[in-house]
């Protein structure tokens, strides 16, 4: 779906979320904890939400929601996310991220 390409192209890290999913939050806290501002999307408040999350699920995401990008990549969602959080990738990513940019 081209909006979810455009957003995860044009923003460095995108968390497509529902504004009611405590995963998604938990998922936005971490990433604001390590000193990032993500761009959320919530797709509950989107026309095409439900669009948007049979794209991503359709893309490989697990969840479909929490959905994060990473520098116009797709990393996964809250189970990923985690994994790389402990591995210590995350923080190496963000860190790739922001010098690119």
């Amino acid at each position: 779906m081209d909006k979810i390409g455009k957003l995860a192209s044009e923003n460095g890290v995108v968390i497509f979320s529902k504004s009611t999913c405590c995963l998604c939050y938990a998922v936005q806290i971490l990433f604001r904890d390590l000193g990032v501002q993500p761009l959320v999307h919530d797709i509950d408040h989107d026309p095409e939400g439900k669009d948007i999350e049979k794209a991503l699920a359709r893309m490989g995401c697990s969840g479909p929601v929490p959905a994060v990008y990473i520098g116009g990549k797709l990393m996964g969602s809250t189970n990923e996310i985690m994994s790389l959080h402990l591995s210590g990738s995350l923080v190496q990513l963000l860190r790739a991220q922001h010098q690119t940019n």
